[in-house]
Parts: structure tokens; C-alpha cells; sequence
């Protein structure tokens, strides 16, 4: 989808959140950073929302990279991060409201992102801002369902 004008400079800047995709070094984990903290806020108004949000980001995520991309000329550019934040919430939607917790999805969503394992790197290769948002995605589902999984073992939630 060829995105023309306004729209695609606005949906560009989404994309970075403004300045701060293009703070270094890092801005992926910046981007995180940003994710775990507006995650942590919105998860105080119930999993509901942060959930609502996440979808209502990851739609956006998905023009917005898309536009970046018709703009820039470069495939998921790393000052690109609305797809960090949206994984990072993915991790963080079916956590108890605990630092402790949410710091455990910081680390385990970032070792996905970075290390790009099994679906997280095939995700990656489709094509355009899907693409872009797709292996966080991946990488936060797999975060959430290790995180998922040690509540179920060590703390029966």
C-alpha cells in the first residue's frame, strides 16, 4: 500500500515516536524502555485495556512502519520502535502489576528481539511494515508464554 503526503509523513513519525526512535545508542531497547513504562501506566486501568492498546498500536504499528519505509527507503529501520512498544506490551498483558514481573518481560522480550530465535527471525522476513511489527510480536508472545509459563510452575497464576 503506497502511503501519499501528510499521512505518511505523520504515520512516519508515529513510527519512531517522534525523537525518540532516533535517540542512541540503542533505540530498540529505548524503545522497550519506553514500552514497559506506558505498559506498566495503561495496565493500572485492567489487562482489558492494555490489551485494546496493544491491538489499536500494533494496527497502527503496521501503516506507521509501513510509511517509514516508503519515505526512508529501508526495511525496518532501527530508529523504527512503535514495533517495541507493541511487544513489549504483548509480554506484559497477562502480568500481575508487579515491577518484578514487568522487569522479567523487559529482559526475556528483548533476549527474543535481539537473538531473532526460530519464529521471531521468520517472522522478520515478511514483507513491509508487517514485517517490521511482526517478529516483536512473535517476540512478545514468546516472552509472555515463558513468563506464562513460570507463573503457572513457581507461583500457581
Amino acid at each position: 500500500m503506497v502511503i501519499r503526503g501528510s499521512l505518511r509523513s505523520s504515520l512516519a513519525y508515529l513510527a519512531t515516536l517522534g525523537p525518540i526512535g532516533h535517540l542512541r545508542p540503542a533505540p530498540g531497547t529505548i524503545g522497550s524502555v519506553v514500552g514497559v513504562v506506558s505498559g506498566y501506566m495503561i495496565a493500572g486501568y485492567g489487562a482489558g485495556i492494555l490489551a485494546a492498546a496493544t491491538l489499536l498500536v500494533t494496527i497502527i504499528g503496521v501503516f506507521a512502519a509501513d510509511a517509514y519505509g516508503q519515505t526512508t527507503g529501508r526495511k525496518d529501520a532501527p530508529e523504527v520502535i512503535i514495533d517495541e512498544v507493541a511487544g513489549q506490551w504483548i509480554a506484559l498483558i497477562i502480568l500481575p502489576l508487579d515491577l518484578w514481573w514487568f522487569a522479567a518481560a523487559f529482559v526475556l522480550f528483548r533476549f527474543f528481539d535481539i537473538t531473532k530465535i526460530g519464529p521471531v527471525g521468520m517472522a522478520e522476513q515478511l514483507s513491509g511494515g508487517v514485517g517490521v511489527m511482526a517478529d516483536d510480536i512473535v517476540a512478545g508472545l514468546l516472552a509472555a508464554l515463558c513468563l506464562w509459563g513460570a507463573g503457572q510452575i513457581f507461583f500457581g497464576f
